[in-house]
């Protein structure tokens, strides 16, 4: 049986391309480290989503979640990275890409991604989409949240601790469904962590791609993001460290059994007010 779920998957790539390769100061573990690589597998539902997006370049080039402004040195963490979550330089000093590498690099990875994302849901019935990620067990030096535990699944819809609106805001899918999905992960992880939570909008509440194609499709929209400590031991994981890949096997049966249990609710079928 087929879903009709999109899956985006916009952190997973952990390619350099040629043009910015003697330009950065990250190496090859750390390139890996701070993009998202173990997504492509803990996300790949095959053909029982009904569409799925990734790419191959890393987040450390081209951040396919932010907006395209402002551009550096305005956002240090935006579309163009200037330095990592910990505060290490991407670029080597004096070999920043300068506004024209920047429009090539955009236009060859950034704008193509979301030209994608809205054929693919035109061509494949969708009806509710999914944009996944991983998190890592702590919040980094210049994050929001710097130094904070956080939960084992977050999920964002731009709204409160509940997934409602908050102050007159837009949320990108209705209160009550982010609440229901969040009760499915609670009944498959509770029982092997029953201290794990479960958070709706904290600490990330969701990022450019959910909030634009909200906008521009109008189907609901959904950021996962699944903490790191489930497969990498330990609170800080070593960069160097190859994933567990059976365990992320499991994790990827885990929640797809969450996604489909969700949706496969009675009366889902069309979105809410």
């Amino acid at each position: 049986m087929q879903y009709p779920f999109f899956i985006s998957i916009p952190h997973g790539g952990t390619e350099i391309p040629p043009e910015v390769t003697d330009r950065f100061a990250l190496n090859r573990q750390e390139v890996a480290y701070y993009s998202d690589p173990v997504t492509q597998t803990l996300y790949n539902f095959g053909n029982a989503a009904g569409a799925v997006i990734d790419t191959p370049v890393s987040r450390m080039v081209v951040d396919l979640n932010r907006p395209p402004l402002p551009l550096p040195p305005h956002d240090p963490d935006g579309i163009i990275k200037v330095r990592t979550i910990d505060g290490k330089p991407v670029y080597r000093a004096g070999l920043f890409p300068d506004i024209h590498l920047i429009h090539r690099l955009m236009m060859e990875w950034y704008f193509p991604y979301h030209q994608q994302i809205d054929e693919l849901i035109d061509r494949n019935r969708i009806k509710i989409a999914f944009d996944c990620h991983t998190m890592l067990p702590f919040g980094s030096a210049e994050q929001k949240d710097a130094g904070k535990k956080r939960p084992l699944i977050c999920l964002g819809n731009n709204g409160d601790n509940r997934g409602l609106a908050v102050n007159g805001g837009i949320i990108t899918c209705p209160g009550p469904w982010i609440q229901e999905l969040a009760q499915e992960f609670r009944r498959e992880f509770s029982p092997e962590f029953p201290g794990g939570a479960v958070a709706i909008n904290n600490p990330f509440s969701g990022g450019f791609i959910i909030n634009a194609h909200y906008w521009r499709k109008g189907i609901p929209w959904i950021q996962i993001e699944i903490n790191r400590s489930l497969y990498e031991p330990g609170v800080n994981p070593d960069p160097s460290r190859e994933p567990a890949y059976g365990q992320i096997d499991l994790l990827r049966e885990k929640i797809w059994r969450v996604l489909t249990g969700f949706w496969d609710r009675p009366g889902r079928d069309e979105p809410g007010e």
